[in-house]
């Protein structure tokens, strides 16, 4: 009677493991199931969220949001390799996107993807691609300056002139993307002379929205910094921009340049459809639907697609030709620390 119970017991302890390790196991593939994918967000995140929380309410897919900063976390991604938790990588700006491209840890993005992205505002290699982008302009004091005394170009700053009535803020990887282009465009000589006005000449803010306030504030009568720090504000109280005015340089200037926030899938990703998705979802309607009608005021790219109508249109900014793929930052690194910048 014992030995039956015993085998009894036996035979229900032996079914109850195995309908929990069964129990785990399918919770262990609905847990990777939902997963979802996994995006280092260096974009705003406030933007980054609204395009995050459209996706997931139209695909279903599951987002789980990592924020940081362009340089932080393409250096992260570099030292991670092929066992990076990451499936996209959004940035600000390029040239953190040709530093994990040039370390060949993107998958190639899908044809249709690309397909939805001009030329201009993508890298020729096709690794990774535009979602958004900002212009560089100077915001001037406008109670101080008139048109006709403003700088023709970027490089006459660099002009005795000049000395200690304009800022910067240098030490963002916002800033090393117009550095960037004027390496690209002007050469290695040209951008260390530039560089070294910037450093003996300029106030250095922590932040192109300090920087605005600096000169809003009187401190200074112009700063370097993108275009849409000033339609924020505007949009807002206009408290730190009411003095402010912001000047367009075109004509193909590297104060001209346009920055393309960049896209991309690592390669190492286990959810590589679910990836690809993600960014043609941001690239195509629904996605550049968010950045002309939010509060990011940073300009839409894909083909067709509108921006807010506050801006001033892409085609007029007359903006330089530059391949985001020829995007040095190694090379503006070594640069900004000779000039003692960074």
């Amino acid at each position: 009677m014992n030995i039956s119970l015993n085998r009894l017991s036996g035979a229900v302890a032996l079914v109850t493991t195995l309908l929990a390790a069964t129990s785990l196991a399918t919770s262990a593939v609905q847990a990777q199931e939902s997963e979802g994918i996994v995006v280092y967000n260096a974009q705003h995140e406030s933007l980054g969220r609204e395009w995050i929380d459209a996706f997931t309410k139209e695909t279903g897919i599951k987002v789980t949001m990592r924020q940081g900063s362009d340089m932080q976390f393409a250096n992260q991604i570099i030292q991670e390799g092929e066992a990076s938790p990451a499936d996209v990588f959004l940035t600000e700006n390029s040239p953190a996107m040709t530093l994990v491209d040039s370390a060949g840890l993107f998958e190639p993005i899908e044809k249709d993807t690309l397909a939805q992205v001009p030329d201009e505002y993508r890298p020729s290699d096709g690794m990774w691609t535009g979602i958004a982008a900002r212009s560089t302009v100077f915001a001037y004091d406008k109670t101080k300056l008139t048109e006709d005394k403003l700088p023709k170009s970027l490089l006459d700053l660099a002009d005795p002139a000049w000395k200690g009535r304009w800022g910067a803020a240098p030490a963002g990887a916002d800033f090393q993307a117009i550095v960037s282009a004027l390496l690209e465009l002007k050469g290695e000589e040209a951008t260390a002379a530039w560089l070294k006005a910037l450093k003996e000449d300029s106030t250095p803010y922590k932040g192109n929205s300090v920087a605005m306030k600096a000169v809003n504030a009187g401190e200074v009568e112009g700063a370097v910094i993108y275009h849409y720090y000033w339609f924020g504000d505007q949009a807002k109280t206009g408290e730190n921009s009411k003095n402010v005015a912001l000047h367009y340089f075109k004509n193909q200037d590297p104060g001209a340049f346009v920055s393309i926030s960049g896209g991309g899938i690592l390669k190492s990703s286990q959810h590589q459809k679910e990836a690809q998705a993600f960014l043609k979802f941001i690239t195509g309607k629904p996605g550049q639907d968010i950045l002309k009608n939010g509060t990011s005021y940073e300009y839409a790219i894909g083909k067709g697609a509108a921006s807010n109508d506050k801006l001033v249109p892409l085609v007029d900014l007359q903006a330089p030709k530059v391949d985001p793929a020829k995007l040095n930052s190694k090379k503006v690194t070594e640069l900004m620390t000779a000039a003692g910048i960074i």
